[in-house]
């Protein structure tokens, strides 16, 4: 079965970014009992926290992965870990960029390459708990559900040990049961780490070219189109938030890529792109003292 490509704004146009990825067609495995999931995982100088990433997906209850990954040219000996792991267990498939292109690209790479009926994101440095793929799948699938999402625990920089190996911490950010385009626009309530969509019922879904945001970009741009994402309270993955005296350059870096976001990305007004930045700004302050 053939799947159409559904690009953002900024690559739906001929001559862009990302025309290479619209020369291949795209395929998509037949829907079975055990759909498979595209894991989707960009990679720069990653190498301290790489492998723990890797295998809390490999240690899924839902077996049925692949694992993408997309090494941005990383100085950090990174790729020689990943071909390790690929070694290892043939779900590993790691892709070296041409050239560094940021983690849009490096995301979009990995998803030009996807098979699987639904596609999901995990960073480098972040772990997902045993259970996600399976309780979210049967989420997705029971409540109809093309974007889904879930709860997460947040943990500190420097954390160090295995998703198989962790305790709950009760610093959980909780994922709302519903969320609809207007709702995003104030703020984004979804975590990347845990998001997931049907990729038989949208498409595949690129990332806009943006330094920033560009996950936030992609989940507005499928909501634009009339579908609303569905979050699963359960915690399901852990995050691991910046170090220590990053907090506040983070958050004014944040700022000017959610303005360029509404202005551009999203062509809001003057008045609905300042309200937006001030529920974004309301939101991250309250993430940030989990």
């Amino acid at each position: 079965m053939q799947v159409h490509v559904v690009a953002g704004d900024a690559v739906a146009h001929p001559g862009g970014a990302y025309d290479e990825f619209m020369t291949t067609p795209i395929w998509i495995r037949e829907r079975t009992a055990v759909p498979l999931v595209s894991v989707v995982m960009p990679v720069h100088n990653s190498a301290a926290t790489l492998g723990a990433s890797v295998r809390s997906v490999l240690a899924q209850t839902h077996p049925d992965v692949e694992l993408l990954i997309t090494d941005d040219a990383s100085t950090d000996g990174s790729m020689d870990l990943l071909q390790d792991l690929a070694r290892q267990d043939e779900r590993v498939r790691p892709q070296a960029a041409a050239e560094q292109g940021g983690a849009a690209r490096a995301r979009n790479l990995a998803m030009a390459r996807a098979r699987g009926e639904y596609v999901a994101f995990l960073d480098s440095d972040d772990m997902w708990l045993p259970e996600k793929l399976e309780r979210q799948l049967a989420f997705a699938e029971a409540g109809d559900a093309p974007l889904t999402f879930t709860s997460y625990y947040k943990v500190d920089g420097d954390h160090t040990g295995e998703a198989a190996a962790f305790t709950p911490n009760g610093r959980v950010v909780v994922a709302r049961p519903r969320v609809t385009y207007r709702d995003m626009l104030v703020q984004d309530h979804i975590g990347a780490l845990t998001a997931m969509y049907d990729r038989a019922k949208l498409g595949l879904r690129l990332m806009p070219d943006m330094p920033k945001r560009q996950d936030y970009a992609l989940w507005l741009a499928i909501m634009r189109d009339g579908h609303a994402a569905r979050g699963l309270q359960e915690p399901l993955a852990v995050y691991r938030a910046g170090r220590a005296g990053s907090l506040s350059s983070n958050k004014l870096s944040l700022v000017e890529h959610n303005w360029a976001l509404y202005r551009r990305h999203e062509r809001l007004s003057l008045m609905r792109s300042t309200l937006a930045l001030a529920g974004a700004a309301v939101h991250s302050v309250r993430k940030s003292r989990i």
